[in-house]
């Protein structure tokens, strides 16, 4: 996440426009949405008479910016909203809505200006799948970005050197409540066994944070007269892509091959421990990540939790975790399996909210991000 006592800031190639805000993570708490805050910073002499604007976009991308198919990019914009922040159309300090942008006109001076957006209630959170070691360019991707110009009117053509643009995250917290730890359990009867066989699988939790251990409590009651020669468990990432196709895309992200074995007419009770981490997954292809922003790390994609009445099809990529239990079965006809699944949520916990800033510190943004 976006570190704190930081001042994020980024300027234009001609020196016009140039971008402040205070953080690049910006909270999804379903109910609600943290407000996009920031303040551009303009030079009168080299915008010669140009407006300034500014845009919030959120983009879902499923392809590289130069593929496209009979004239059609492989992207979609789902959200664009603007406003004209100079010449100001309203008083420049009533325009300012949080304590970040009044000490920022404070420190930057008349020429600075605050903007504001708000996110409306439908949109997806920052989420893109890894591409493989060997693809370059875009991956699939939802992404926002805030961008500044300078510019005759706002429909006006936009040069690249009078243009400024931020990537942001909108990002979602584990809630501050657990949810009834999740337990599953299926009885299994086989052809010439009089007896069936037992499973249940249980989580010591509901919800657990990113670099958590999860607990596995596995109980077998073996009445069969199969033997089963291994307990295979994993942690499995479902990524829904519901925008354009709805394609899922199921990634195993941590295993436990236990090598246990359970004969005819015996139990086992055993926990296992699974943790799913980025770092044994970075080569492989179609994992989903939560959104990056440029030089700094990521993890695993959080759960998505989605407010009630939004439609799903609009929300570009929906995350999920299940703990899949597998048992393998010797016969006289050769293995066969028996499994269920455990559904749970894999999330960061809400951070520290302390004050803003401590201290002016910035950090200079020269390079697209």
């Amino acid at each position: 996440m976006s570190p704190k006592n930081v001042i994020f800031k980024k300027t234009c190639k001609d020196k016009s426009v140039g971008v402040f805000m205070g953080k690049r993570d910006f909270v999804d708490r379903v109910d609600a949405v943290d407000p996009v805050d920031g303040v551009i910073l303009v030079d009168p002499e080299a915008l010669a008479g140009r407006k300034v604007f500014v845009t919030l976009s959120c983009t879902f991308r499923y392809g590289r910016d130069d593929m496209d198919v009979l004239g059609i990019a492989f992207r979609r914009e789902l959200y664009l909203s603007t406003r004209q922040v100079y010449p100001p159309l309203q008083d420049r300090e009533k325009g300012a809505h949080t304590k970040v942008q009044v000490k920022l006109l404070q420190k930057l001076g008349i020429n600075a200006y605050p903007f504001f957006f708000e996110f409306p209630d439908n949109l997806p959170c920052s989420v893109a799948l890894q591409p493989a070691p060997q693809d370059v360019g875009k991956q699939c991707a939802v992404e926002f970005e805030i961008k500044a110009f300078s510019a005759e009117s706002q429909d006006a053509k936009v040069h690249k050197r009078s243009t400024v643009r931020l990537m942001i995250r909108k990002v979602q917290y584990a809630p501050e409540t657990q949810g009834t730890p999740p337990s599953v359990e299926i009885t299994k009867d086989f052809v010439m066994s009089d007896k069936p066989l037992h499973i249940k699988a249980s989580l010591d939790k509901e919800l657990y944070y990113h670099g958590e251990t999860i607990k596995v409590l596995v109980n077998i009651t073996n009445n069969s007269n199969k033997t089963i020669r291994n307990v295979v468990l994993s942690v499995d990432q479902v990524a829904n892509v519901v925008l354009y196709s709805n394609d899922n895309y199921s990634k195993c992200v941590d295993i436990e091959d236990s090598g246990d074995s359970v004969s005819a007419g015996a139990t086992l009770q055993k926990v296992y421990k699974l943790l799913p981490l980025l770092a044994n997954n970075r080569e492989r292809r179609g994992i989903a990540l939560d959104g990056k922003l440029k030089h700094e790390d990521t993890n695993l994609a959080s759960s998505s939790i989605v407010k009630e009445g939004v439609l799903k099809e609009v929300l570009g990529i929906m995350v999920s975790y299940k703990v899949m239990v597998k048992l393998v079965i010797g016969g006289m006809m050769g293995s066969s399996e028996v499994g269920l699944e455990v559904p749970f949520r894999l999330m960061h916990p809400k951070p520290d909210t302390g004050s803003w800033r401590r201290s002016w510190c910035s950090r200079s943004l020269s390079a697209p991000t």
